[in-house]
Formats: C-alpha cells, structure tokens, sequence
C-alpha cells in the first residue's frame, strides 16, 4: 500500500506557446500526489476513472492494472501476459485493457470480480491507446499506424483507419485516442499532431483531418468541453489545445509532472499519470482543480 502526499504549491502560470484565442482553465494551487514505486516498475501508462473517484491505471512495464482510491491506497487487479497501454471501462464496471504480448497480443477484459481473459485478438504489433464509444471500441497500433475497431458483441475486430497521417516516422505514429462528438480523435506522436476521423453513417472511417499541431512528444488525451488537455511526454507538460488548434501550456515539471502519459477529467478535478519512463524519477499520479 503507498501513502498519498498533499501538497500545496503556486501552480505556474501558463505560458502561451501560440496564439491563444480562448481562455485557459484556472488552474487550483491545491494538488493531490500519489507516488509509486519505479524499482517495482509501476509506471502508469492509461488511466480510466471509476464512479467513486478511484483512477484505474496500466503498469505498463509491470504487466498490471491497478486501482488507486480517493484516499491513496493503491490495490493491483490483475496480471497480464505482457506490457499493458490503455484502459477503458464500460457502465457495467469490467475493464478492458490493451496488451503487448506477443502471439497474445490483444484486448484483454477484466470482470468487476477479477480476473483477466483475452477478448479479442490482435496482431503483435504496439497497440496503445484504447477508446469506448457505447458497444464499440477503438485501439490504436502505433507501430503500424493503425486504429482499430473492436465490436464489445464479440463480431472480429478489424482495421478501421491506417496509414497517411496516421503513421509512424521513426518511433511512435497513432497513439491516444478518444471519441468525441461523432468522430474519433486520435494523437500522432512522431507529428506532433491532433487528428480527427469523422465516424460516417455505415460506421466506417472519413477522411482524417489534422486539428492541432506543434504538439512534440504528444500521447494521450481527453476532453473538457471544447478544450483537449493532453499529456506531452517527452517535455513533462500539460497542454490545454483550444478549439483553433493553438494550445498553451497549463502544467510542468514544476508541478510534479514526469512524462506524463495520460488524463481524465471528472468534474472539476484533473487526473495526470506520469510514468517516469525518460527521467527515471517519481512515477506519479496527479490530481488538481481548475
């Protein structure tokens, strides 16, 4: 079990890295810091939020899913075969996760009771972010550039958007993904840029648009309201992107921050998990007010 720290800090200004033409959320000086264990490989990749505040996360490294709870405490739910990236949970409270393992590469699902059996496989490749859009998920491979579509019916997952600005150029192409207002948004990390794939009538895929740019080392994200806050791994920052596409930068190392690999918002509170993988220091989770 780890303890949760609370600390109170100045929250730094945020700083304008484009023209901004909306406002930036005020960010509370009130901070929440659960710390992990890097010697025991807990660095978490995804997180998912459940109905009492805890933050389901991915060890990814550690091959586990964890649940952290509002007051610190910190509960391992299962073992997977290999590296785990994202995490979504359905209203029902089974979670699915993405798992690299080879020849068992895939969507793993974790009932409310326990226990981890493959849902639905994939070929080996990076899959990394994971998104639900009511009995439908989405899984990006960032090594093959790809999103995938996975029916929660059980029908064969199959590739629903590849390639162009989808792909790689040397590490890391598609990666974080979520689906909002009838598209799925997905972040290229090599590009540095937001996507945005129109869901068409038949279900398929539309054309890809880039929204926002400029974004270096960009992973996953999420939506608060119009905004997108996004984790910018390589820099240890949190991006507010803006409807126009300009962003500026709301959190940073300062804050605690350690290559943060993903956020959730509920609320007015603000979840941002830092996996250390780069720095090596104080793999953490985060949660602020704005």
């Amino acid at each position: 079990m780890e303890s949760i720290v609370f600390r109170i800090s100045a929250v730094v200004a945020a700083v304008a890295l484009a023209t901004v033409t909306a406002t930036t959320p005020a960010w509370a000086s009130t901070d929440r810091v659960v710390h992990f264990d890097l010697s025991h490989l807990q660095q978490p990749e995804n997180i998912t939020l459940e109905p009492n505040g805890s933050a389901d996360l991915t060890f990814n490294r550690a091959g586990q899913v964890a649940r952290v709870t509002p007051t610190g405490q910190i509960t391992i739910l299962a073992q997977l075969p290999g590296g785990v990236s994202g995490i979504v949970r359905t209203p029902d409270g089974a979670l699915y996760v993405n798992v690299n393992a080879g020849d068992q590469t895939g969507v793993y699902r974790i009932g409310r009771n326990g226990g981890a059996k493959l849902f639905a496989a994939l070929p080996a490749g990076f899959i990394n972010g994971l998104a639900l859009d009511g009995r439908t998920l989405y899984a990006t491979d960032s090594s093959a550039g790809q999103v995938w579509r996975i029916p929660l019916n059980g029908s064969a997952p199959a590739i629903w958007a590849q390639g162009g600005p989808l792909a790689k150029v040397t590490g890391f192409g598609s990666n974080g993904i979520k689906v909002h207002a009838g598209a799925v948004w997905v972040s290229n990390t090599d590009n540095g840029t937001l996507l945005r794939i129109p869901i068409q009538r038949d279900g398929s895929a539309g054309a890809v648009q880039t929204r926002a740019t400029g974004l270096a080392g960009i992973d996953d994200f999420t939506f608060d309201g119009r905004d997108v806050l996004a984790a910018i791994n390589s820099a240890s920052q949190l991006a507010v992107i803006h409807p126009d596409g300009t962003h500026t930068i709301a959190l940073t190392a300062a804050n605690g921050l350690s290559n943060p690999t993903s956020i959730a918002v509920r609320g007015k509170s603000v979840y941002v998990a830092s996996a250390a993988y780069r720095t090596q220091n104080d793999p953490n989770l985060l949660i602020t007010r704005f």
